[in-house]
Formats: structure tokens, sequence, C-alpha cells
């Protein structure tokens, strides 16, 4: 097997202002390497409309990772518009609105100023070493294997999230269920910012 050369990009800003050129990367990155599976973190959507734009739902799998219900408190149902989950998947989009795979019951017991837990803890040391969008998009692997979403455990997929608002980071991860966490590889960095 020959070394392999990837160009990576690293924003000079994190956020919102770098999301039209990482979905770019990623489906530029995609397409070449004949990727399917384009994993996508989006809180309230606008991520998730602009994916619309830029990939094709006949060549790609585009699975979208929201919140969970209720994910900012009971005061909240979803921070995602729920119409435009219901246009999205007319447009052959998959919508995953669930748990995170690093956070659950261990979040509540943070926000309730109990003890740090492991899982809540490791998800706080990978978000300030590598930023908060390396941590979201090993996490949406996890997610979207653990809910049947992808192909095959055999094959890269790319995932996409971002700092805050937004995507500024593109990975290429070969994915794991949350049960084989430990499996889980982040094989390539497409893009993220270079401070976080």
């Amino acid at each position: 097997m020959e070394d392999k050369k990837l160009e990576v990009t690293y924003f000079q800003n994190k956020g919102f202002e770098n999301t039209e050129k990482t979905l770019e990367i990623a489906k530029n990155y995609a397409k070449k390497h004949k990727i399917e599976d384009i994993i996508i973190a989006s809180t309230t959507g606008s991520t998730a409309k602009a994916i619309l734009n830029k990939f094709n739902m006949e060549e790609f799998n585009i699975v979208v990772v929201t919140h969970s219900y209720y994910f900012v408190g009971s005061s909240l149902r979803q921070e995602f518009e729920e119409n435009l989950m219901e246009e999205l998947k007319e447009k052959g989009v998959k919508i995953l609105s669930s748990t995170h795979s690093m956070s659950g019951i261990e979040r509540g017991l943070r926000l309730k100023n109990e003890p740090w837990i492991f899982v809540d803890l490791l998800a706080k040391v990978i978000r300030q070493q590598f930023g908060q969008g390396i941590k979201v998009c090993i996490e949406i692997a996890s997610m979207a294997v653990d809910n049947g979403l992808i192909s095959s455990l055999n094959n890269d997929i790319i995932c996409i999230a971002g700092t805050g608002k937004g995507a500024d980071t593109a990975c290429i991860i070969k994915p794991a269920p949350t049960s084989e966490f430990m499996n889980i590889r982040v094989k390539a960095i497409l893009c993220k910012p270079f401070n976080f």
C-alpha cells in the first residue's frame, strides 16, 4: 500500500463562516474516494439545509444528527425545526435524534453538580485537546452505527460537525458502534479550525 498524501484545510476562525467550505471539502473528497456515507451534525437545521445544495441525495447516504429531544431542558422540545426534518426526509435525508453517545445520564448528573463520570470526562478531554468538531464527529459516527444508518462497518465514512453553530470540521472515520467505542478510528482530518 502506498503512502497517502491528503490536503488538510485549517480555518483561521471557528464556526459558521466555514460551513460552505467544509461541505465542499467533504463532498469533493467523498466523490474522489467513493465514500457514500456522510454524517452531519446539525443543531437548528441551518447546516442540514446547506447540504441540499451540495450533495446529490441519490449518490450519497446523508444522515443528519440533531440534538436529542429536550436536550436543553424540558422547556424546549427540539431545537431543530420539525417541519424542516420532514422536508429533509422527503428529499432522502435520514434524520437521527437520539441520546448522544458521549452524554446522556452522565450529562444529566453533571448538570446537577454531581461528580464527573468517565464518558463525560472523555468527551471533555477530546473537545479540549482536538476541538469540539472532532469530538462531535466521533460521537455522531457511533450514533449513526448504533441506529443502523450506515450501510457497512467496513467502509470509511465522512463526519461533519462544528464549533458552536455551522460546520468547520470534517473527518474520515472508520465507524464502530458505541459498544465497541475503542474500535472507532479517526483516519484523517480534512478540515478543522486552527484556533479553537
